[in-house]
């Protein structure tokens, strides 16, 4: 079932603030402190982050993965990185899996770099992964999320709503829904 833009944006609302006043502040916002705590709930509850990553990671071999969350964030992510072999073409991409703790809502994207010397530099998110050999991890990844939690994908339009509500670095006109609900540095993986 999909959560309609609305329906986010209220949620989104209850964990991020509508003007920069406790960004000025020494004080922690109420809607700071709610999504801590959303975080240290969720953090108690770790093992099943990594209990989905050992499970997925059967269902992707030929891909390391890495789990990342950041109390910064609203959700989980998980990276799939293509594993380089001298008889592949070389891989210029990741696929990433973000899960909301806010709301049941999931997004899986690509991030594309620039790789020198073992080093990867120039990210950059793409919302609608096409590139050859993205397909399979797109949707291994989103069924195990399904399977999993339970949750919905959030269509590319919908994440992409701007919205009234400052999100770490991002402020209105620039927040997107996607910023409050997974992250506003998609593009920042290890």
């Amino acid at each position: 079932m999909t959560i309609s833009a609305e329906e986010l944006l209220a949620i989104a609302s209850n964990y991020w603030d509508s003007s920069k006043d406790f960004y000025l502040r020494q004080e922690t916002s109420p809607r700071t402190e709610r999504l801590q705590a959303a975080w240290t709930r969720e953090l108690e509850h770790v093992e099943r982050w990594w209990s989905f990553r050992d499970a997925l990671r059967r269902s992707l071999p030929g891909f390391e993965l890495k789990l990342m969350g950041s109390t910064a964030d609203a959700g989980f992510r998980l990276i799939a990185y293509p594993i380089l072999c001298t008889q592949l073409p070389r891989y210029d991409w990741s696929i990433v899996g973000c899960i909301s703790i806010l709301a049941p809502v999931y997004a899986v994207y690509a991030v594309e770099y620039e790789c020198t010397k073992g080093k990867r530099s120039q990210f950059k998110a793409i919302f609608e992964p096409t590139l050859p050999g993205m397909d399979f991890p797109v949707r291994v990844i989103s069924s195990k999320i399904e399977e999993v939690f339970g949750f919905s994908a959030v269509p590319s339009d919908i994440s992409r709503t701007p919205i009234p509500l400052f999100v770490e670095s991002k402020e209105p006109p620039h927040t997107t829904l996607f910023d409050a609900l997974f992250t506003s540095e998609p593009a920042s993986i290890p």
